[in-house]
């Protein structure tokens, strides 16, 4: 049989033949295949395999399945789908690196290396260094949101937060007792198999809901139901049919926020599609608004999603944090102390840092009675002050004081923070 022959005959096969002809031994590469509205999932996954080799995922909740197809047949196969008529569209499945070291998160800005002097001298500084100097259990952070002045009302009872993220080390003494559940999305096979093996995931949980004990560290709202998503392996890095699993997961178990430390320079439409699913089933996506310096990672520069910025103790915007008309608020995301894998703790700096301060805040919103999205971030907006001399672009509406929450008194009694700098 010529090669030319092989290949007509390929493309006209129907579904039940195309596993023997389109898996030959070789690279692939996945692809999520979108359906149109009005056809099943079991249509969907048929059409799937008239032009891939396998079906590795189906992701209902954006009416989806992801294949797997070689790659010397990935044009023959993208055209057979985009010319299907229930096919709505066709997207590449790429692995991301969805955490970095800063600052190189979320893509590389230019003139890298200056960026990294001016996180370097941010740090020498006196003004940006921590007013707890890891002495007390509440950490600064979790002070300068004015979490404290919160507990006697709520310390956020009854509220459900995802980490879609590396996993959590639930043994830590400050997370024991503290995560109600997970998955194991990267591994399927092992679904149980939540547990962190990076470390990002654990630290990240600490600031939202690590107990509060009087020892080690306290949470912004340490009576809140932490859930482990692992969406991303120990190197940080993950599918994005793996993030939009993992939003399927948090919605189909009831969890109405989700903390997304994590960003990617890119979006695509089918995560663009799970995040609107997600809110308009009433989840609160909370997310970093990158390391770059530039511009919003994505799921953060989608307009359903919290999008957070970062800021020092001495309320100057971090120099790494990404800034635009995207970004919703800015929350401590210098030198933060949480929670470490295999036990004790560490300083972590990022925008990844401060996304859980505001998830956080989300949570004890919601158990003052704030249930739904729109009703969240409209308390959050209220409860933000603005810091003297940041735009908007890179501060959103300011930094959220929890006391602010339920119309208390602001935990400086005022309508912005003064600072000297806004760099």
């Amino acid at each position: 049989m010529t090669p030319t022959l092989f290949l007509v005959l390929a493309l006209l096969l129907p579904a039940s033949g195309a596993r023997a002809q389109f898996c030959p031994l070789g690279q692939t590469e996945r692809r999520i295949v979108t359906c149109k509205p009005d056809t099943t999932m079991e249509q969907c996954r048929a059409r799937a395999l008239t032009a891939g080799c396998d079906v590795v995922r189906e992701l209902p909740l954006i009416h989806a399945v992801v294949i797997e197809i070689p790659q010397e047949r990935i044009y023959f196969a993208e055209a057979r789908l985009n010319a299907a008529p229930d096919v709505a569209s066709v997207e590449d499945d790429a692995k991301v690196s969805w955490i970095k070291s800063l600052p190189d998160s979320f893509g590389a800005p230019s003139g890298l290396a200056d960026l990294q002097k001016q996180l370097d001298a941010l740090k020498r500084s006196p003004a940006a260094a921590p007013s707890d100097a890891g002495s007390s259990e509440i950490p600064w952070g979790v002070a300068r949101v004015g979490a404290p002045a919160e507990w006697a009302k709520t310390e956020g009872r009854g509220a459900k937060v995802g980490v879609i993220d590396t996993g959590i080390d639930a043994t830590h003494p400050d997370l024991q007792g503290q995560v109600a559940g997970g998955v194991n999305i990267v591994d399927p096979s092992h679904p149980d198999a939540w547990a962190d093996d990076m470390g990002h995931g654990t630290h990240v949980a600490g600031t939202i809901a690590a107990k509060r004990d009087g020892k080690g560290v306290v949470g912004v709202a340490p009576e809140a139901s932490l859930y482990a998503i692992k969406v991303l392996d120990k190197n940080g890095n993950g599918n994005y049919d793996d993030v939009i699993a993992g939003i399927q997961w948090a919605m189909d178990h009831g969890i109405k926020i989700l903390n997304m430390s994590l960003g990617a320079d890119q979006g695509t439409d089918a995560l663009h599609a799970a995040v609107i699913a997600a809110r308009k089933a009433g989840v609160t996506i909370v997310a970093a608004a990158g390391n770059s310096g530039g511009a919003v990672g994505y799921p953060g520069a989608y307009p359903e999603v919290v999008s957070v910025a970062a800021s020092d103790s001495a309320n100057h915007v971090a120099p790494f944090s990404s800034r635009g008309p995207e970004v919703d608020f800015i929350a401590p995301g210098v030198d933060i102390r949480s929670t470490k894998m295999g036990g004790g703790y560490t300083t972590m700096s990022g925008t990844s840092m401060a996304t859980p301060h505001v998830a956080g805040l989300a949570a004890l919103a919601w158990s003052l009675g704030d249930r739904t999205p729109d009703a969240i971030v409209a308390a959050l907006k209220g409860a933000a002050h603005p810091i003297a001399g940041l735009t908007p672009d890179l501060e959103g509406s300011g930094m959220v004081l929890a006391g602010d929450l339920g119309g208390g008194a602001g935990l400086l009694g005022g309508p912005t923070y003064a600072m000297a700098s806004a760099r």
